[in-house]
C-alpha cells in the first residue's frame, strides 16, 4: 500500500521583549536559576497580571507579517495542567478567541516549487519554567527563570506532506520571526521551539489518521529526523495490522530515540476558561496602523531586491535574504568592494564553510564585512588570487592577525604580474618539458584545454602560488601556438 504523510506543527516563538508577559521581571537567557521570577510569575496571593503591551504588538506584527486576520478583540484564559515546573497550577494562553487569526505563507520547496501553508492562527501564551535531569543524580531540579516569558504559537493547519515540506516551513518561520525582529531565533537557547503533528494514511484518502504529537524540538536536524522515524513507524504499525495511539512522543536528538511520552490530551482535558484576572484585550485601529508603518523589510522582500538590485540567482538572493544579520553583513560587504556577486560566493562558502566549523553565528563572525570586502578587492585588482586569498589571506584574517593588506605584506603574497618575470619563468617550464609541449602541438583543440593544466601546475608551484593565473595562461597559450 502507498502511503500519504500529513504533518501540522505548533511552533513557540519567544518574544524577544525585556520583561515577562505578565510581570516586570527579566527574561534574559542565561542568568542563575531561580534569579528572574517574581511573586507574579509565582501567582502567589496578593498579586495580578499586567499586560505587557510589547508583546502584544509583536503578535501583532507577526499576524500582519503571514498575511493574517488581527482580531480586534481576544481573551485570555487558564489552560489548567499540573507539572512541576508550572507552579500555578494553570498557563495562562488563548484558545477561543486568539490575537492572530487566519493566514497564509508560501515556502519554496528543495525540488524548485512553491507550496502555501494554511495558519489556523497564532496565540500569545506565557511560558513554563525548565525541569533539569543531569545534574541531580535521580532527581528533577526546577528553574522558574522561563516561568511567565512571553510566547506566541503559531498553529498550521495540516497541509505539509513530507518531512522536506515542514523544514521549508519552519525555516520561513525562522526567517519571518527574526526579520521582524521579534525573536533572537537561537534555538540551542529554546527561543523556537517545534511540535511535529504527524499522522500516514492511504494515498488518495481524504480521511485523516490518527495522530501524534511530538514535542520540542529545537532543531532543524531533529525536526526532520524524528519526522522520518515517526512516519516510518506508524506505517510499520499499520501495515502489520496494528493502530496509532494517539500521543505525545518525544525525540531525542543525540541518541535518535523516539518515545511516548503520554496519550494525547484534548482542549477540553485542560479545563479551559477565561482567566479571571485579565480583561479582554481591545486592539484599536489606531495601533494596527502604527505597527504597519513600522514593519521591516521582510524576507520575500528582501531577496527580490537583492535580484533586483544585486543581479544574483534567484536561489542565492533567497540563501542570503532569509537571515537578516546575513543580509546586512552581505550588503555591508558589497557597499566595502562593490562586487555583489563575488561577495555572495565568498560569504556562502568560505564564510559559510568557516562559521560552521566553529559553530558561530554571523553575529560572532571574526572577520567584519569591511575586511571580507578588503580581500575582495584585493582579487579583483590582481593584488593576490584567488587561491592564495583563500589559503593565507582568509584564515589569519579569521584569527584576526592584521588588516588585509598587512596580511599581504608580512607574508610576501603580493601575485607576481611582472610580464617579464612571467616570461622567464614559463620559458623554463617549457624548456624542462619538451616532450609535453610536442604532444601539445600535435592535439586537437578539446585535448589542448586538458594539456594546458599539465604546464600551468608546476607554474604556479615553481612561482608559489603568486604567478598572475590569467597572464600565465595568455603567456603559455602565445608561446605553445606559436
Amino acid at each position: 500500500m502507498q502511503w500519504e504523510t500529513v504533518i501540522g506543527l505548533e511552533i513557540h516563538v519567544q518574544l524577544a521583549t525585556r520583561s515577562k508577559i505578565f510581570s516586570g521581571a527579566p527574561c534574559s537567557f542565561g542568568a542563575e536559576p531561580n534569579t528572574q521570577a517574581c511573586a507574579v510569575d509565582l501567582a502567589m496571593p496578593g498579586t495580578l497580571p499586567v499586560l505587557n503591551e510589547q508583546a502584544v504588538r509583536y503578535a501583532i506584527m507577526f499576524g500582519l507579517a503571514v498575511n493574517s486576520e488581527i482580531n480586534r478583540n481576544s481573551v485570555f484564559e487558564r489552560k489548567n495542567y499540573f507539572y512541576p515546573d508550572l507552579p500555578k497550577g494553570y498557563q495562562t494562553s488563548q484558545l477561543e478567541q486568539p490575537i492572530v487569526g487566519c493566514g497564509r505563507v508560501d515556502i519554496l520547496l528543495p525540488d524548485g516549487s512553491s507550496k502555501t501553508v494554511r495558519i489556523h492562527h497564532a496565540h500569545l501564551e506565557e511560558d513554563a519554567g525548565k525541569s533539569l535531569h543531569a545534574d541531580f543524580h535521580g532527581m528533577t531540579g526546577i528553574d522558574l527563570n522561563r516561568a511567565g516569558t512571553p510566547l506566541i504559537e503559531i498553529v498550521t493547519e495540516p497541509d505539509m506532506r513530507s518531512a522536506a515540506e515542514a523544514i521549508a516551513f519552519a525555516r520561513k518561520m525562522h526567517s519571518i520571526v527574526t526579520s521582524l525582529g521579534i525573536c533572537d531565533g537561537v534555538m540551542a537557547h529554546g527561543s523556537m521551539r517545534f511540535d511535529v503533528n504527524i499522522s500516514v494514511r492511504p494515498s488518495g484518502s481524504e480521511t485523516l489518521g490518527t495522530r501524534t504529537e511530538t514535542k520540542n524540538l529545537n532543531s532543524f536536524k531533529f525536526m526532520e529526523d524524528a519526522i522520518h522515524k515517526e512516519v516510518q513507524r506508524q506505517i510499520e504499525l499499520l501495515e502489520e495490522g496494528g493502530t496509532v495511539a494517539q500521543e505525545t512522543r518525544l525525540y531525542n536528538g543525540d541518541t535518535g530515540e523516539s518515545r511516548a511520552m503520554r496519550s494525547k490530551e484534548e482542549a477540553n482535558d485542560y479545563r479551559y476558561f477565561p482567566c479571571p484576572d485579565l480583561l479582554p484585550v481591545r486592539v484599536e485601529q489606531a495601533m494596527i496602523d502604527d505597527i504597519v508603518g513600522q514593519m521591516p523589510e521582510l524576507p520575500d522582500a528582501r531577496q527580490a531586491r537583492f535580484i533586483g538590485s544585486y543581479q544574483l540567482s534567484r536561489s542565492d538572493a533567497g540563501l542570503l535574504a532569509a537571515d537578516k544579520a546575513l543580509a546586512d553583513y552581505f550588503e555591508a560587504t558589497v557597499k566595502s568592494c562593490n562586487d555583489p556577486r563575488l561577495s555572495a560566493n565568498w560569504i556562502m562558502a568560505d564564510l559559510a564553510g568557516a562559521l560552521n566549523k566553529n559553530g558561530l553565528e554571523i553575529a560572532a563572525c571574526p572577520i567584519t564585512p569591511h575586511r571580507l570586502g578588503q580581500l575582495i578587492n584585493r582579487i579583483a585588482d590582481n593584488t593576490i588570487s584567488g587561491k592564495i586569498a583563500k589559503q593565507d589571506v582568509f584564515p589569519a584574517l579569521w584569527l584576526q592577525q592584521g588588516e588585509v593588506d598587512e596580511i599581504i605584506e608580512q607574508k610576501g603574497l603580493r601575485q607576481v604580474s611582472d610580464s617579464g618575470a612571467l616570461e622567464q619563468l614559463v620559458d623554463e617550464i617549457l624548456a624542462a618539458k619538451a616532450v609535453q609541449v610536442e604532444q601539445y602541438r600535435n592535439a586537437d583543440d578539446k585535448k589542448r584545454k586538458k594539456l594546458l593544466g599539465g604546464f600551468m601546475g608546476p607554474i604556479m608551484q615553481a612561482s608559489k602560488g603568486q604567478a598572475n593565473p590569467a597572464m600565465v595562461n595568455q603567456i603559455l597559450r602565445r608561446k605553445l601556438d606559436n
